[in-house]
């Protein structure tokens, strides 16, 4: 899988099945990937329907844009957003030494 793709913000069916697909299988990974859902949620994400702690949709169009190229449409390739968390989550062990 390439990240090439036209889906739009993580609400989206697609993209967050590929999110969530890439996480699923490694549960160490999880406490990091929830700490970065709550990091890049839409401030009062529960107001709106559905309430799922998402980024902005032109925040996510920018990552994706600055990552893949193009229009910032791709989907996150699986392999990326494990590379992602797993830095992430490191970068918060390293912090707090």
């Amino acid at each position: 899988m390439t990240g090439l793709g036209t889906e739009g913000p993580p609400r989206s069916g697609r993209t967050a099945a590929v999110v969530v697909a890439a996480i699923a299988r490694r549960p160490w990974l999880w406490p990091a990937a929830l700490a970065e859902a709550a990091r890049l949620a839409t401030p009062g994400w529960w107001r709106h329907w559905p309430p799922v702690p998402a980024p902005d949709p032109a925040l996510w169009r920018f990552r994706m844009e600055t990552a893949y190229g193009g229009t910032g449409d791709a989907l996150p390739d699986p392999h990326d957003v494990v590379s992602f968390i797993a830095w992430c989550g490191a970068m918060r062990r390293w912090r707090r030494q």
